[in-house]
């Protein structure tokens, strides 16, 4: 039984976020135990103003092999055996948000393949095939009870189903998990989330308020200490906009009994977990960067990344710690029909580390999968440029660097003449990511013509 601690208050003036009489709320779970970990008071609140509330999952998290081998007491390595833990979590989700008051019938499971939706956003869109599951094998929504039971797992079939809960839900709210999270499925919903609502046309006129998961060294302390309040991280607090919700003490029961409803989940990692389970909920505006022709816009952040100091991951072993390489935005500038992106490294290179830069482009006259999307793959002393995974002549960006900077210049026509722009970086030691930066928004402001064309 909880032994309830006395709430301490707000520890910064953040804004208040409230919900009106005439919401309708939509939160958007990467995974189920998501929607309870970032949002399970104003759940409730909006349930106990009988609000309309639906809740969208985008995976069934069916690749969490290490929470399903504690849940089981064996490996779960068939794919079979996934794909029926994959509805072991949905079950868990149902239980668990009947604790916060919502109904199965307000719950949404798309389907798609945990570990994998980033993945298919970088190179499964067009006449690529689709992403096939490492652990379920599947390529295509596996589960009748999904939404969209049997689409194929590709970029347009996530778009295609957000424009179409988007269309008959008409929210006036939007949760979504944080596009500085380092979950790659908390990534992708962000990703999807945003293309689908400027295809809807809602981007002005729909708040979206994002909620962060995971980060490096946050949040602190780790464990259950309800009489700390849930602060933004250090080097996110002052880039955003952050509101915070404050939950009733019933509320408050009631989170920490929803998320042990999660039990694959809490099993494996309840310290972790519990150290969402405050008196306060955290969410972050997001606004466009909106850049003009000639234009220098500093970014760079507060993050000690970049420095030797950083936090790193419990999980990483001794190699991949010292392998690590934090990276960081520094500065944008659109200048004769290029962008120009500058981004620092923590140290340099290492020959087993790598580095990628995104470019997606968004044009309101071109259906976004047609679009091209672009990665500029650094190595200690080369590098090389994709459209998703066609290798595309190294001349087409121009890349400048030393040891802890790198500086790229990319011509808008390769990027499909946009007039908005998502972009990242990443580094990785092979195929386990180490570090990104948060996803940027760019509004590319009407400019004079290129001079001499682009490649």
């Amino acid at each position: 039984m909880l032994v309830l601690r006395v709430s301490v208050g707000w520890t910064d003036p953040l804004t208040k976020l409230t919900l009106s009489p005439t919401d309708r709320i939509l939160v958007l779970a990467p995974h189920p135990d998501d929607e309870v970990l970032g949002t399970a008071g104003v759940i409730q609140q909006a349930v106990a103003m009988k609000l309309p509330v639906k809740i969208v999952f985008l995976t069934n998290g069916d690749a969490n092999e290490w929470s399903f081998l504690l849940y089981r007491r064996h490996p779960v390595v068939f794919p079979r055996a996934m794909e029926a833990m994959g509805l072991v979590r949905h079950d868990e989700a149902v239980n668990a948000d009947r604790i916060l008051g919502v109904d199965r019938k307000d719950l949404v499971f798309l389907g798609y393949p945990d570990f994998g939706t980033l993945n298919m956003w970088y190179y499964h869109w067009g006449k690529r095939p689709p992403f096939r599951s490492l652990t379920t094998h599947a390529a295509a929504v596996p589960y009748k009870i999904a939404y969209d039971y049997g689409a194929p797992y590709k970029g347009e079939s996530v778009l295609q189903d957000l424009r179409t809960i988007l269309k008959d839900f008409k929210p006036t709210k939007i949760f979504v998990s944080h596009p500085a999270d380092h979950n790659g499925d908390h990534l992708a919903f962000y990703l999807y989330l945003r293309v689908a609502m400027w295809e809807e046309g809602m981007d002005d006129s729909i708040p979206v308020y994002t909620y962060l998961v995971h980060y490096l060294g946050w949040p602190k302390p780790k464990g259950f200490h309800p009489e700390k309040d849930l602060v933004p991280p250090e080097a996110l607090k002052d880039n955003e906009h952050w509101l915070q919700y404050h939950l009733s003490v019933a509320q408050f029961e009631n989170k920490e009994k929803a998320l042990q409803a999660h039990k694959s989940q809490y099993f494996s990692s309840p310290r972790y977990l519990m150290s969402f389970i405050k008196f306060n909920e955290l969410f972050a505006e997001i606004s466009p960067l909106r850049i003009g022709a000639n234009e220098d816009m500093p970014i760079m952040s507060r993050q000690n990344k970049l420095t030797t100091g950083i936090e790193l991951p419990e999980e990483l072993n001794d190699r991949e710690r010292l392998a690590f390489i934090g990276i960081d935005w520094k500065s944008l500038r659109l200048e004769s029909g290029k962008l120009i992106v500058t981004i620092g490294l923590s140290k340099p290179l290492a020959e087993d580390v790598e580095a990628s830069i995104y470019f997606f482009g968004y044009n309101k006259d071109v259906p976004f999968g047609q679009m091209p999307k672009i990665n500029v793959h650094l190595g200690v002393l080369s590098y090389s440029v994709y459209d998703q995974n066609r290798r595309l002549n190294q001349q087409v960006v121009q890349v400048a660097r030393n040891a802890r900077e790198v500086t790229i210049t990319v011509p808008l026509k390769l990027l499909g003449d946009p007039q908005k722009i998502l972009t990242s970086a990443r580094t990785a030691l092979g195929n386990l990511p180490l570090d990104n930066s948060s996803w940027v928004m760019l509004e590319l402001q009407s400019q004079a013509a290129p001079q001499g064309g682009a490649s």
